[in-house]
């Protein structure tokens, strides 16, 4: 069913609020990602990685998660359903993928991240190999970049998928009766072309019909002046023969 407009403000708020927290824990993780890289204090270096360790991860995949949630609610309940655009299919991948490598890689490495900076805080010369951390900030900076993007400027037009699939019913409904409606239109417009033609093609009968009737007329005059004619002669010829009998 459509969401009210109230509510449909209500979860675009929301997934506005969850994605710019999302974009702002990833700036987050790429300046400790950074200072622990970089620093030559080990006591900061550890710091870093303690907080990159303890507290960053459940943030970034609630938010994530809060983000994948009111998409799907706002794909559903207004036009643009969830794969019906290619901007709302594209962004509803994109926040999946980043979700699931959240899950599946960034998660199980963090206790030893977190051990690592307590140890390098403790003072102790260890040593842990943490390139694999540079690359998921970039990653996922990028993508949600490419995500807040795709929301402004909407490209690529529909996907060409069936009509209603991905939406509420009621879109889908909507579609079949403008679909009924034109159907209706087109069938009136047809009926007063017929009706048109049939009236002009009556309208030229009826036209014949009247220029026979006139050209009868004449024809009618015509034979009535021969006939007047012809008694005329025949009264005058009467005259004659009667003019010479003695």
């Amino acid at each position: 069913m459509a969401l009210k407009p109230v509510h449909r403000k209500f979860w675009l708020v929301l997934h506005i609020v969850s994605a710019s927290a999302w974009i702002g824990i990833d700036v987050l993780v790429a300046v400790l990602v950074g200072v622990g890289a970089l620093s030559d204090d080990s006591a900061r270096r550890g710091l870093a990685y303690q907080a990159l360790g303890s507290f960053v991860l459940w943030p970034m995949l609630v938010s994530g998660l809060v983000c994948l949630g009111t998409g799907l609610v706002l794909g559903l309940g207004t036009k643009w359903g969830l794969v019906r655009y290619w901007w709302v299919a594209v962004k509803l991948g994109l926040n999946l993928a980043l979700c699931t490598l959240i899950l599946l890689l960034l998660r199980p490495g963090m206790p030893e991240i977190r051990a690592y900076g307590e140890r390098l805080s403790a003072g102790e010369a260890v040593s842990f190999d943490v390139s694999s951390l540079i690359m998921p900030p970039i990653v996922s900076l990028t993508l949600l970049s490419l995500a807040t993007v795709l929301s402004v400027y909407k490209p690529w037009g529909r996907t060409r998928r069936r009509a209603g699939f991905g939406n509420t019913g009621a879109f889908a409904e909507a579609d079949a009766g403008a679909v009924v409606g034109a159907d209706a239109d087109a069938e009136a417009v047809a009926g007063a072309d017929a009706g048109a033609d049939a009236g002009a093609v009556a309208g030229a009968d009826a036209g014949a019909g009247a220029v026979a009737g006139a050209d009868a007329g004449a024809g009618a005059v015509a034979g009535a002046d021969v006939g007047v004619g012809e008694a005329q002669r025949a009264r005058q010829a009467t005259a004659k023969r009667a003019a010479r009998t003695p």
